[in-house]
């Protein structure tokens, strides 16, 4: 029997996936944020967005849920959203991960704005205050420009933003810091106070700024790492009464950066690879589980030799080479395939049923996974299987 669950989704270094739908009632809007920072790092195509809010309940009942507000063309982009409460201080910090549910607000001004709402552990009195940490993650948010470039140029993108964080809360105090990979910055807007050191822009710190203050900037920056994206991936998972889990991956991969343009010298690349294909990729690296076993490594070609694997007790790491390094607009189709010990993953509970325990996931680092198909094949024999995931996928059964 084979258990197919279908899901397509973004996938940022781990997945997460957002269930959608629209709140009965709006949150209470007497919240005030004292203090906001931002960190935003551009250091590769995967944009990590790092907020940090204090926010005081000014109204004068207690209340529980915290309505955060993003453009939708960031809500297009958002492959993940997680929040959490932190207390105490400094080096005696502690976090509590928050639920946090995209939502609607029936009163909100017409403005093009998306919702999502943080539900407080404990509801906040009137004058207390509490530091939320909240983490955004955008993929496929940078414009390669110009689109195309020859392989001797580097790889420039631009960053669309707001130097004023959007908000539907009065926010007393603001700060946005934006970390670029380099120091080689072709142009950005400045919105004093603007200050640059480094690989670093600051903007601000901004004082009392009304809810939905906006502020449009950009920047232009040289951005050399791999935009290395999975267009599909179909991973099979085999169960075996003989002890063992036989994995196989598909993958149609792209290089989603600026398209190359002209012919593609290998003698250039070679002699002088750190500035001739600077923006290319040659190596991937896929983070296995440990005790991995019978690795492989091929296309339709047939089998790459070009791989070298690394094993301890703790996970197993494959670093793979394609035949051919990719450049903006290239692509590569190949399949790993590897053996897992059946005890390691599959756990029979007391009402005499097993349970496969297993990531869902792409476990090569820094990709993109734009379509995911998991394949569980059974054994002969097994009856009523059924997937057990924290987020909505399609799945059906087949014989």
């Amino acid at each position: 029997m084979e258990a197919r669950i279908r899901a397509r989704v973004n996938l940022a270094l781990t997945f997460f996936a957002l269930l959608f739908f629209v709140a009965g009632s709006s949150p209470p809007r007497q919240f005030v944020i004292s203090n906001a920072e931002r960190r935003i790092d551009l250091s590769s195509h995967i944009i990590n967005v790092h907020l940090t809010l204090k926010v005081e309940n000014a109204g004068t009942r207690p209340a529980s849920e915290v309505v955060l507000a993003l453009t939708p063309t960031e809500v297009d982009h958002l492959a993940m959203v997680d929040a959490s409460a932190i207390k105490g201080k400094r080096k005696k910090t502690t976090s509590l991960r928050l639920e946090v549910k995209p939502t609607e607000l029936p009163d909100a001004p017409p403005i093009d704005t998306k919702y999502f709402t943080i539900y407080l552990a404990n509801p906040l009195n009137s004058g207390e205050s509490t530091t939320l940490e909240v983490l955004y993650v955008f993929t496929h948010f940078l414009e390669p420009f110009p689109a195309e470039i020859a392989q001797s140029e580097s790889q420039l993108v631009f960053y669309h933003d707001t130097a004023l964080i959007l908000s539907s809360y009065h926010i007393k105090q603001q700060t946005t810091f934006i970390k670029t990979p380099s120091t080689k910055v072709e142009s950005f807007i400045r919105m004093e106070p603007t200050n640059r050191v480094g690989t670093e822009i600051k903007y601000g710190p901004y004082e009392d700024r009304p809810p939905y203050s906006i502020s449009p900037i950009h920047v232009h920056f040289e951005n050399n790492s791999p935009f290395a994206v999975v267009e599909e991936l179909v991973q099979e998972i085999e169960i075996s009464h003989w002890g063992n889990i036989q994995v196989t991956e598909h993958y149609k991969l792209i290089h989603a950066g600026a398209r190359h343009k002209g012919v593609f010298s290998r003698v250039d690349y070679q002699s002088r690879q750190s500035s001739n294909g600077a923006s290319s990729f040659r190596y991937l690296l896929a983070r296995l589980p440990p005790r991995v076993h019978s690795v492989y490594y091929r296309d339709e070609i047939g089998n790459i030799s070009s791989s070298h694997l690394r094993t301890d007790s703790l996970k197993s790491e494959l670093q793979i080479e394609p035949r051919y390094p990719l450049f903006g607009g290239w692509k590569a189709t190949f399949v790993i395939g590897y053996g897992l010990p059946l005890q390691d993953f599959l756990f029979e509970s007391s009402d005499d049923k097993r349970y496969l325990n297993f990531t869902f996931g792409c476990p090569l680092i820094g990709m993109v996974v734009d379509k995911l198909t998991i394949k569980v094949v059974l054994p002969e024999g097994s009856t009523d299987p059924s997937p057990v995931v924290p987020f909505p996928v399609e799945h059906h059964l087949e014989l």
